[in-house]
């Protein structure tokens, strides 16, 4: 194949060359416990219902650009104020991408960190300037004297906020959120991606702070496969972003499919509370280990620092006995031999534990 020449390094944007793409390991084969997804089929019953009605959907049309009965939901299943709004998009990462586009240039972006990868990442292939304020090293909390003192010094123009929050799985102090909210110069983004786990929201604020944005996916909920998240906000936020918006960004199928999933709330609120039950189990038998160290968690996985072994070699071992969890080492800083482990089925679990108690029995 012939090179490219020099038009690369000429056409394309300095950032864009800078950045790592975002890399998804192959995962066929493995027990994955590596991606934050509901490890739960959907039962027969549902099966059956969501055939039925993708039967009558039209592909060979445009999907309703409007989401209305989809949006009508979303609203109903997540308890979003009446008067809010909603902008759908691609999963979170398509809103995240919007909220960014929509920003005027050299716009400065606010976020704790570590935290959700691709808030830094959309920013700077945006050109956008990003500041990341680090979490405390000991427990992953948030330290609000830093970050008011980061908020003061950069004015931000957008801050996101993951709570809880993604690879830690801690909430983040309410009192400090609201503080952030008082004396933030612009918008807020609180992302509830994990709330089925977490019991704990701002949605209910939204009537209260006219900066504040809650965006949610139905990625951790069971829905992973579908690419569906959604921004809720006051009407004038959603509609000038939804001017950013690419039109008819929800196919058809993903509608149908999402208005099937949210009228069978009982299995899913079911699903859940099997997570949560073996949610907890899976940290109690980690904190009965020696050889390493968790963190308090409310979202649908356990952060683990080893403290006698290499974590990179650990997830190797792991990957060999045929299980893929998160190796966050490379990363770096706070996240050093840390790996993220997803809860998975009650099997999975197990040969989970099997593996690594065999993988830190001796010290690498």
């Amino acid at each position: 194949m012939i090179e490219p020449d020099d038009r690369i390094e000429r056409l394309l944007r300095s950032e864009v060359r800078a950045l790592s793409a975002y890399h998804v390991p192959d995962s066929k084969g493995y027990i994955k416990l590596d991606a934050m997804e509901n490890p739960y089929h959907w039962p027969s019953e549902t099966v059956e219902l969501w055939l039925n009605r993708l039967r009558g959907a039209e592909p060979n049309r445009y999907p309703d650009p409007a989401c209305v009965g989809l949006k009508t939901a979303l609203k109903n299943a997540n308890g979003v104020p009446a008067q809010a709004e909603l902008l759908l998009g691609n999963g979170s990462d398509e809103i995240i991408q919007i909220l960014l586009m929509a920003l005027k240039s050299g716009a400065t972006v606010l976020a704790p960190e570590p935290t959700f990868v691709m808030y830094r990442q959309i920013s700077q292939s945006l050109g956008l300037r990003f500041i990341g304020v680090p979490l405390r090293g000991d427990d992953f909390s948030l330290d609000a004297e830093l970050f008011c003192a980061a908020i003061e010094t950069h004015q931000p123009a957008i801050i996101f906020l993951a709570y809880p929050n993604n690879p830690t799985g801690n909430l983040f102090g309410k009192e400090s959120m609201e503080r952030i909210l008082a004396i933030a110069p612009g918008v807020v983004v609180v992302d509830e991606a994990y709330a089925p786990y977490a019991d704990a929201s701002f949605m209910s604020q939204l009537e209260k702070h006219g900066n504040l944005l809650v965006m949610r996916t139905l990625s951790k909920l069971g829905l992973a496969g579908l690419r569906l998240g959604f921004l809720a906000g006051h009407p004038r936020w959603i509609g000038e972003l939804d001017k950013v918006r690419l039109p008819y960004n929800i196919n058809v199928l993903t509608q149908v499919s999402a208005e099937v999933a949210l009228e069978q709330h009982a299995v899913f609120d079911a699903q859940v509370n099997h997570i949560l039950h073996e949610r907890a189990l899976l940290k109690a038998a980690l904190d009965q280990m020696t050889e390493v160290r968790t963190y308090d968690t409310r979202a649908n996985f356990i952060l683990v620092r080893l403290l006698r072994h290499d974590a990179s070699e650990v997830f190797l071992a792991l990957r060999k006995a045929g299980i893929l969890v998160k190796n966050l080492h490379p990363s770096g800083g706070l996240l050093s031999q840390c790996l993220r482990i997803t809860v998975g089925t009650p099997d999975e679990n197990l040969k989970f534990l099997e593996a690594f108690r065999q993988a830190v029995k001796t010290p690498i």
